[in-house]
C-alpha cells in the first residue's frame, strides 16, 4: 500500500501555482491514442507525465481503462507501457513495454491477473497488431544486431553510410504458449527492403504492409504496397508506382484495401487521394478529394461502404466519410479545438478521440459518430489550473491580398484597449499550421506562461500551411521568406492597429521553420527588440547537403543547389547578417538530424563576429525537438527570460 501510494504521489500533479509559468506546463499530462473493446464497451489510452527529479529526466507512460464510466490506472511501476490494444474477444488488453530492458509485447487479463510478457525479443521491435482471429501477433522488427554490438565492443564500430541498413519485417508470435511453455517468433519472409505500417485482413490469412527500400526518411516517398500470406510468406505487390502509397487497410468484407496515395511525383505539394484496391480485379481508382488533400486513414465502416478519415481544418480538426462511392460527408467537426481520432467499435458506431480547446487541457473521450456526441471519460487534467489568456482567431489580408489566418490569445485579465508587449510565434514544417489546441501544454513555447506575463502571443498560419487547402499549401513554392514573411507582418501591424500590440515591445520567435523565419526576420527588420531562434535553418545551401531529407528542400527550391544556387543564397538569412540589430538567442539539440546543429554555430559565430548581442543553448542527445523533461521546461523558461530581458 505504501509503495502504490508513493507511485500515485508520482503521477498526480503537484500544488498548482496561482499564475501560470513552465512548471505548470510540465505537469500537463499528454493523452495518447484512445482505443476501443470490439464492443465498444471499454476504452484504453494512455497517460504520460513527466518525472523529474535529482537524476531523472523522463516520461512516464501508464495505460488507463474505463469500464462502466469509471476510468482507472491498468498499468503501473517506474517502467512505461503504451500501445493498449484490445483482443478480439475483449478478454484481454496488449500492450509493449521495455520493463524487461528491451521494448518487447504483454498482456493482460481483463477480469484481474497480472501482465504476461508474449515476446522475448533482443532487437528493434516496432508496430505489432492482434490478429482478427485472435491467435496471433505480428510485429515489425530488426533481428539483435550481435555483429554490430561486436564491433562496437572492440572498437571497430566503423560506420559505413547507406550500409547494412536496420531494415524491419514482419514476425508472428502465437499468442498462446506451445506444449513447452514457448511462444516462437517466425520471420514470416525476407524482404531487401524496409517494412513500416501493416494491416491483418479480416481472415487473418494475408497482411498488407507498406514497404520502402530502407528506414531513412529521404527515401519515404518511394514506398509501396504488398501483400503477405502468412502461411507460405508469399508475396505479392498490390500497387508499386512512382506515387507514394502508404497505409493499407482491408475492409471488413475484404474485397478491398484502401490505402492513400499521392500524385505520380511526390512532393511536399502533392495531393493525397485515398485509393481503392478492388482484391479481385486487382484495379486501383482513386475516391473523393477531402478538402486539404491530405488525409489519414483510420477505419472502415462495418458495413464496408465507406472509409473514415481525418484532416486538418483551419485551426481546427474534422472527420470525413470517404464513400466507396459517392460524395464526402462530414461526420464531426469541433465548434472549437482539435481532436484526434484513435479506436473503433466493431459495429462503427463509436470511436476513441482525444480532445482539447485553447482553454480546455486534452482527455480521453467517447465519440459517438451518429450524432457527434462525446463523454468524457479521463479525468487526467481535471486539476485546478491557473488563469488563462483567451485565445481568438484573427483574420487579415497580407501585402498581395491573400487571406491569412491566426491565432491571438490575450494576457491574463486584459484590459481592453491597453498596448501590451508582443510574442509572435511561428510554426515549423512549412507545412505546419497553429490549431487550437490547449496553450498550458508544454512544449518549446509556454503559451499561457508569456500571456500570464502580460504578452498578447500571436500565432501566424502563413502561405505554405496546411489545412488551408493545397494551394494555400504550396503558395510558398520558391518564396520562403517572401509572400510568407509578409502573411506575418501584416499580422503584427493587425494587433498593432487593433490597439493590442506595443510596437516599441516585441518579440519573434519560432522552431525549425518557424526558426528559419526568425533568423530571416531579423534580417529584414529592426522591429522586434528580442529574437529566439529554435532548431531553425539559417544557411539553405549547406543544410542540404547536411540534413536527412534533402528532397523536401529541392522541391521548395525549385532543385538542389547546383540548379538554383542563386535561390538558395538569396534566401538564406546567413548572408544577411549585417543586417541584425536584435538580441538573438540560439536553442538546439546536439542530436538533430533534420537540422543539424551547425545552422545555429553558423548564425551564431556571424553574429558574435559582428558583436551582435547572442547566446547560444545546446541540448546534448536531443534530436528536433526536446524530449527529456529537464530540457522542455529549460527551452520554455529560456523563451521567457530572453524576451523578459530585451522586449519588456
Amino acid at each position: 500500500m505504501v509503495l502504490f501510494l508513493l507511485f500515485s504521489a508520482l503521477l498526480l500533479p503537484a500544488q498548482t501555482d496561482s499564475v501560470w509559468t513552465p512548471a505548470t506546463s510540465m505537469r500537463v499530462a499528454r493523452i495518447g491514442e484512445v482505443v476501443l473493446s470490439p464492443d465498444g464497451k471499454l476504452a484504453a489510452w494512455t497517460q504520460t507525465r513527466a518525472v523529474m527529479d535529482a537524476e531523472k529526466s523522463e516520461n512516464l507512460t501508464h495505460i488507463y481503462l474505463s469500464r462502466g464510466g469509471r476510468a482507472s490506472a491498468l498499468t503501473r511501476g517506474d517502467k512505461s507501457a503504451q500501445e493498449p490494444a484490445f483482443s478480439p474477444d475483449g478478454k484481454w488488453l496488449f500492450f509493449t513495454s521495455d520493463r524487461s530492458g528491451k521494448r518487447n509485447i504483454y498482456r493482460i487479463p481483463l477480469d484481474g491477473g497480472e501482465a504476461e510478457m508474449l515476446t522475448d525479443w533482443k532487437g528493434g521491435l516496432a508496430l505489432y497488431r492482434v490478429s482478427p482471429d485472435g491467435k496471433w501477433l505480428a510485429f515489425s522488427g530488426a533481428e539483435q544486431d550481435t555483429e554490430g554490438e561486436k564491433e562496437k565492443k572492440e572498437k571497430r564500430d566503423v560506420k559505413v553510410i547507406d550500409e547494412r541498413p536496420n531494415n524491419f519485417t514482419v514476425w508472428l508470435v502465437p499468442v498462446e504458449a506451445d506444449a513447452n511453455g514457448k511462444r516462437p517468433s517466425k520471420k514470416i519472409f525476407a524482404p531487401a527492403y524496409h517494412v513500416a505500417g501493416f494491416r491483418w485482413a479480416p481472415d487473418s490469412k494475408r497482411i498488407a504492409f507498406e514497404h520502402r527500400p530502407t528506414p531513412d526518411f529521404e527515401v519515404a516517398r518511394l514506398a509501396d504496397i504488398s501483400e503477405v500470406e502468412v502461411e507460405t510468406g508469399t508475396v505479392k505487390v498490390l500497387s508499386a508506382t512512382s506515387a507514394t502509397e502508404s497505409s493499407p487497410l482491408y475492409s471488413p468484407d475484404g474485397r478491398y484495401v484502401a490505402f492513400v496515395r499521392s500524385a505520380p511525383k511526390p512532393s511536399v505539394h502533392a495531393p493525397v487521394r485515398v485509393a481503392l484496391l478492388d482484391r479481385q480485379t486487382g484495379s486501383v481508382r482513386e475516391l473523393v478529394a477531402t478538402p486539404d488533400e491530405q488525409p489519414q486513414l483510420h477505419e472502415w465502416a462495418a458495413d464496408s461502404s465507406k472509409i473514415y478519415v481525418t484532416e486538418g481544418k483551419r485551426t481546427r480538426t474534422a472527420l470525413y466519410a470517404v464513400p466507396v462511392d459517392g460524395p464526402l460527408s462530414t461526420v464531426q467537426e469541433p465548434s472549437a479545438g482539435v481532436m484526434r481520432i484513435g479506436g473503433f467499435s466493431q459495429d462503427g458506431s463509436s470511436a476513441g478521440a482525444v480532445a482539447e480547446s485553447s482553454s480546455e487541457a486534452p482527455e480521453a473521450y467517447l465519440l459517438r459518430l451518429s450524432n457527434g456526441v462525446k463523454t468524457r471519460l479521463s479525468e487526467a487534467n481535471q486539476w485546478p489550473m491557473p488563469p488563462l489568456g483567451v485565445t481568438s482567431i484573427l483574420t487579415w489580408k497580407s501585402k498581395d491580398g491573400k487571406p491569412v489566418e491566426g491565432l491571438l490569445t490575450l494576457p491574463v485579465n486584459y484590459e481592453k484597449g491597453k498596448r501590451v508587449p508582443l510574442a509572435l510565434l511561428i510554426h515549423g514544417g512549412p507545412a505546419g499550421a497553429y490549431s487550437e489546441n490547449f496553450i498550458g501544454s508544454s512544449g518549446v513555447h509556454s503559451i499561457a506562461s508569456f500571456a500570464a506575463k502580460g504578452y498578447a502571443v500571436l500565432r501566424v498560419n502563413p502561405r505554405g500551411s496546411s489545412a488551408y487547402g493545397r494551394s494555400f499549401r504550396g503558395a510558398n513554392d520558391k518564396d520562403w521568406g517572401g509572400g510568407d514573411y509578409h502573411d506575418i507582418m501584416t499580422g503584427v501591424d493587425h494587433v498593432i492597429s487593433a490597439g493590442i500590440a506595443d510596437p516599441d515591445h516585441m518579440a519573434v520567435m519560432g522552431w525549425s521553420y518557424g526558426g528559419y523565419m526568425t533568423a530571416w526576420t531579423v534580417t529584414q527588420t529592426q522591429r522586434f527588440k528580442a529574437a529566439i531562434v529554435g532548431a531553425g535553418i539559417t544557411n539553405v545551401w549547406s543544410m542540404w547537403g547536411t540534413n536527412d531529407i534533402p528532397s523536401v528542400l529541392d522541391d521548395y527550391f525549385g532543385g538542389s543547389p547546383w540548379d538554383n544556387l542563386p535561390l538558395y543564397l538569396q534566401r538564406s538569412a546567413l548572408f544577411f547578417t549585417k543586417n541584425v540589430k536584435t538580441p538573438v538567442l540560439f536553442l538546439h539539440g546536439e542530436a538533430d538530424n533534420r537540422v543539424p546543429i551547425g545552422q545555429a554555430y553558423e548564425y551564431y559565430h556571424a553574429l558574435k563576429r559582428l558583436g551582435v548581442t547572442t547566446k547560444m543553448a545546446a541540448y546534448p542527445r536531443t534530436p528536433h525537438g526536446p524530449t527529456e523533461p529537464k530540457f522542455v521546461q529549460d527551452v520554455m523558461q529560456r523563451h521567457l527570460d530572453w524576451v523578459e530581458k530585451y522586449a519588456r
